[in-house]
This record gives structure tokens, sequence and C-alpha cells, in this order.
């Protein structure tokens, strides 16, 4: 009874039940999650004609992972998720080809092009108009500037750069944008996890030595095992596997944490932080109004997890 006391406390505080890890293994967790982030997806393909980072960008990666590790998925729904991501783009192909952009700017743009690079999509007029528009965008900073201050997932420049990055090079290589971006990584001091873990997979990104922002990443881990978003906040799922997804080397007590705190429905929930600004939208993935940071949190896990199978 003390037990399951204990259990039903920190579920209900949000906090990972340290006897889930002796019952489920990291497979199993993602063998849990990968069914509803796939009905959330379809249900989000169905309803929103518009990209967005946490339902249509962050499951293509989820099941890209989860796929090349022999995980059971829908196949034709990545397929689908990439068309949708491509449609999206086109729809404002030549506002990107003036060099003018769309709703979300660099972060919309960045994140929807770097998702058809993940899928392999060839280069055609639509991923050139979008890589265009990156190439001038911000052009006289050393990196892209987020447009939107909706914590952690667009409120860092270095989200935004990294993302302008992986979406633009496969598409169009700017040798000098490239070594601008590359300058100001190396410089700019990141504040919090999102900074750390976003100017690491941008560093990377680029082949530069990433020892030492690897380390200031894995210098932050809480002893619980987790990260937190933040100083001053508690580890949570998104801040853990985000920085689980990018480091290059499994991280055992960050994993076990992750797996922890898994919710029995498949999820991780993580509390928004970030205001409101349109109409809600129910996708079908738990949680209300805390859903879209928390299936973006349960995607970087299935990344995060799959990487150890």
């Amino acid at each position: 009874m003390l037990l399951l006391g204990l259990a039903l406390a920190l579920q209900a505080r949000g906090e990972p039940d340290p006897g889930n890890q002796a019952s489920r293994t990291a497979k199993e967790a993602v063998e849990k999650a990968l069914p509803l982030i796939e009905k959330s997806a379809r249900v989000s393909l169905a309803e929103r004609s518009c990209f967005t980072c946490h339902n249509h960008g962050m499951p293509y990666l989820a099941l890209k992972a989860a796929g090349a590790r022999g995980f059971k998925v829908d196949v034709d729904l990545p397929k689908s998720l990439l068309a949708h991501t491509e449609a999206a783009l086109r729809r404002n192909r030549e506002n990107y080809a003036k060099g003018k952009g769309a709703g979300g700017q660099a972060d919309s743009a960045g994140w929807a092009l770097w998702i058809l690079a993940e899928g392999g999509w060839p280069a055609d007029d639509t991923t050139k108009a979008v890589a265009h528009y990156l190439s001038v965008r911000d052009a006289d900073k050393g990196h892209w500037a987020n447009v939107s201050v909706r914590p952690p997932t667009e409120a860092s420049p270095f989200t935004t750069t990294f993302v302008a990055l992986a979406g633009m090079k496969p598409y169009l290589d700017v040798p000098d944008r490239l070594d601008r971006a590359r300058a100001w990584l190396r410089e700019s001091k990141p504040k919090d996890t999102e900074d750390r873990v976003f100017r690491l997979r941008a560093l990377a990104y680029l082949g530069e030595d990433v020892k030492a922002a690897a380390k200031e990443l894995l210098d932050t881990q809480r002893p619980d095992g987790g990260w937190a978003q933040m100083e001053g906040m508690e580890s949570d799922a998104y801040a853990t596997a985000s920085a689980l997804a990018a480091l290059s080397e499994v991280n055992a007590k960050g994993v076990a944490w992750l797996v922890a705190a898994q919710k029995p429905d498949g999820s991780w929930h993580v509390k928004t932080r970030s205001k409101p600004f349109q109409p809600y939208f129910e996708s079908g993935f738990p949680h209300a109004k805390d859903q879209f940071i928390s299936v973006h949190a349960s995607c970087w896990a299935v990344v995060a997890l799959t990487r150890g199978n």
C-alpha cells in the first residue's frame, strides 16, 4: 500500500514513478508510445492544412527513428506527413521565392524543409524557393532569429538556426551563411536547455568539434537523471528527451528517468509555458491544453529511446 500510494502521488504531481523502471524497458516504452503518436498525427493530417512541428514534423522524426530500429510503424503515415509538409510549403511558394516567407517565418520554413530533407524529398521548385528564402532571411546576422516567443520550442535563436541550416543546406549550399552561422555558434552562450540542445545539434551538423558543447549539456543533467527546461524548474520529459536525442552516446541515467516518466497511456506529459494565440485544436493526444508540448516531448522520447535498441 505504501508503494502504491507513492506511485499515485508521483503520478498526480507529474513526476516519474521509479517502479516503472523495473517493469518497463525502453523498447516497451517506445512500443507503448507509437500508436498514440500515430493516432494524433492522423487526426492532424485530416483536420489541419497547415504544417506544425509538433503534430507533423516531430511525428515524422519519431516514426523514422522507430522504423529504422525495427519497430512496427504505419509505413504509409510518414509518406503522408511528407506530402502534407510539401503541400503546405507549396501554397506559399511564390512568397518564399520572393524572400518574403510565410507565417512563422524561419521557424516554420526551417522546420518544414528540415523534415523534407530528413525524408529524402527530391529538390523541386518548392524546396528551391524555401531554401532561397532561408538563405536571404536574416542575411545581416550570423544566425536566424526566432519570431515567436512560445517556450520552449519556439523561443530560441539556436533552435531556429539549427532548423534553418538543416533545411537549407541539403537544397542550397551557401558557404558564406554557413561560415557566419558557424562563427556565431562558436561565440554565443546558451542560456537554457533548449539553447544547449540546439547549439549542440547545429555545431554537429556543421561538422564542428562538439565535445565542449556536449559537456555543457551533460553538466546540467539533474541528480535524478533528467533535465529541466531552465534553472529553477523541475526535470521534465521535453527537456530530458530532447537532450538525450542530441547527445551522441546513450545516457543510461537519463533513459531510466524518461522510461519512469511515461504515463500509462503511452504519453509523456509536459505542462505548457506558452500563451495560446490560436483557437484550441484537439488532436486526440492526451493532456488537453498541454497536448502540443506533450506530443513534442513524446516524439523526442521515442527518438531518444530507440537509439539504444
